[in-house]
């Protein structure tokens, strides 16, 4: 268990000073997360890796020269805001465009995906890699499907060697999706981690059985059984990773790899060793040739009793680039010289905190806004048991904390737009990025995108009208559908906003008043939520556990429901 902390709000704070404070000569801290206090040379990409807390050395560790120009943090399992991505980017560029690189998860893409898309309207050019080596996680005809577990770090190194060399974004990029194709990953635990102050695991494993193919995230795994020995272990993973040889390798004898054991938190390095004692004749055999392999601890999970193996499949080029020298905290190989520090009062970060002028009308509005809001924290705090209990079935149970830290932000965001006379816009972007940025993970960055999308229909200056309102909505609703590649019938939030949009739009066309209109949309997304219970999960971690979560209804989509029956008395008044 995690023993060693004060207040469980604050431990990824406290954790992120103190990393900085002993790691001063290669990292330092901005707003959302860490770049080199080092010099990188002008007109280079910027390679910017990021995700939740609690996997150290990933992400903060691996940032250095020869490695990632910055890492975004978010809280504990939890991907971090749109805002905070956005703020590393800027601090992190070097006037040559961005790649941003992480585990492929919903929250994760949705968030990175956003501040994406404002790096390019500022003119920034910005390209995503997002890292699918989980074999457990999807099949191979559906490799975009699958997570990124300890296989970050080797697309994470062809990235930043490539940048380090002088590639252009597009060659950056290049290499780094071909080094994410060619690497395949496989992990098991014996039991789960515990997060600061909390009294148990997220899961556990029944005594004397290991679960195999879990995520760093506190998923179960796929399937159970008995503990093996070490050898036993070591002939498990590298049988199921020599099953699926990527394209392009001839012939596995005289091939290339390298090699990553990956210990995920509670697993010694001395167990390690024996494990990679049996890979390593196993794979002899087989007739690869092993470059530059790596044992220890690389992505883990805070205390997690579990381990990984990783192959990567290398080429001429991407041997080349593995083998780059690299000065992190937390990876270092060969031999640089060291850059000159950073001038931090040069550094590129935001002002998120100025209010633009807005007219009287959008002022008021923002008044309802704000009223709405706080509405829906009500009903969050009063279902906020219920909701995880829902999400426990076949996800990590995070749904109804997540969902509270978030509307809680956004309603003290939301509040201080208020009393600086923002507009309507204006407060609904503060409580966006506020949403986003404190409840992580999935249902923070898709109400971060709800809320922007409402934000920028709605703007500053008008009085909104309740086409509007159903322009707004019907906007976030496809920018759900775009960043998160859901569609009906994924038993997500969007069976739930779909049919709200739809009937708002149409009621408000008939002429409806937005109170009469909104009554009708809030009742055919209770309708559509409760009706999720028959579906199985096509998309996010719930997937691989399609078969729990019969009979029971999407959280999100009932989270949902549940708000926009909230906000119904406001609109009322």
């Amino acid at each position: 268990m995690t023993r060693l902390y004060n207040d469980p709000v604050n431990f990824v704070d406290e954790a992120t000073e103190g990393f900085v404070a002993a790691h001063a000569q290669r990292v330092c801290q901005v707003p959302g997360g860490v770049i080199r206090s080092t010099r990188s040379e002008p007109g280079t990409v910027a390679v910017v890796i990021g995700g939740g807390s609690g996997h150290y050395p990933a992400f903060a560790g691996l940032v250095g020269q020869g490695l990632a120009h910055g890492a975004v943090m978010g809280n504990l399992f939890a991907s971090p805001s749109a805002q905070q991505v956005y703020n590393v980017c800027k601090a992190a560029n070097n006037g040559a465009g961005v790649l941003l690189s992480f585990g492929n998860y919903a929250g994760d893409v949705l968030h990175f995906g956003q501040a994406r898309e404002r790096l390019i309207r500022e003119g920034i050019p910005c390209e995503i890699v997002a890292v699918i080596d989980d074999v457990s996680s999807a099949g191979r005809e559906e490799l975009h499907k699958r997570r990124g577990i300890a296989g970050d770090l080797t697309v994470f190194k062809i990235a930043a060697a490539a940048a380090e060399a002088g590639y252009s974004l597009e060659e950056v990029v290049r290499v780094s999706r071909a080094a994410n194709l060619r690497t395949r990953s496989m992990g098991v635990a014996f039991d789960g981690c515990t997060l600061p102050g909390s009294k148990d695991a997220l899961f556990h494993v029944p005594a004397g059985k290991m679960a195999v193919g879990l995520g760093i995230h506190g998923e179960p795994g796929i399937s159970e059984q008995d503990v093996p020995s070490a050898d036993d272990l070591a002939e498990l993973l590298v049988s199921h990773l020599m099953e699926e040889i990527p394209d392009g390798i001839g012939s596995v004898k005289g091939a290339k790899a390298s090699v990553l054991l990956n210990g995920l938190g509670s697993i010694k390095y001395e167990e390690l060793f024996v494990v990679y004692r049996r890979v390593n004749q196993l794979l002899t055999e087989a007739g690869l040739e092993i470059v530059e392999p790596e044992v220890g601890e690389l992505v883990t999970s805070l205390d997690m009793a579990g381990a990984s193996l990783t192959l990567f499949w290398l080429d001429e080029e991407l041997e080349r680039l593995w083998k780059a020298p690299a000065d992190a905290p937390a990876y270092r190989k060969g031999s640089l010289e060291a850059a000159p520090p950073i001038d931090a009062s040069a550094l590129d970060i935001p002002d998120v905190d100025a209010i633009p002028p807005a007219s009287e009308a959008s002022i008021a509005a923002a008044r309802c806004l704000y009223q709405a809001l706080s509405a829906t924290r009500r009903i969050i705090d009063q279902k906020v048991e219920e909701l995880g209990r829902l999400d426990a079935i076949a996800g990590d149970g995070d749904h109804g904390i997540g969902m509270q830290r978030g509307v809680v932000a956004a309603e003290l965001a939301a509040e201080d737009a208020v009393s600086r006379s923002a507009g309507a816009g204006t407060l609904l972007r503060m409580a966006a990025e506020a949403w986003s940025d404190r409840a992580g993970g999935t249902s923070g960055a898709i109400w971060g995108v709800m809320l922007n999308a409402l934000s920028v229909t709605l703007g500053d200056d008008d009085d909104p009208t309740p086409a509007d309102y159903a322009e707004g909505i019907a906007k976030a609703k496809n920018d759900v559908m775009a960043f998160g590649k859901a569609k009906l019938g994924d038993k997500t939030l969007v069976d739930a906003l779909a049919p709200f949009s739809e009937i708002l739009e149409q009621a408000v066309a008939a002429g409806d008043d937005l109170a009469t209109a909104w009554r009708k949309a809030a009742e055919a997304c209770e309708a559509a939520a409760t009706a999720t219970c028959e579906l199985r999960p096509k998309m996010g971690r719930a997937r691989p556990l399609a078969e729990k979560s019969l009979g029971t209804p999407d959280p999100g989509a009932v989270s949902l429901s549940l708000i926009v029956a909230a906000i119904q008395p406001v609109i009322d008044r």
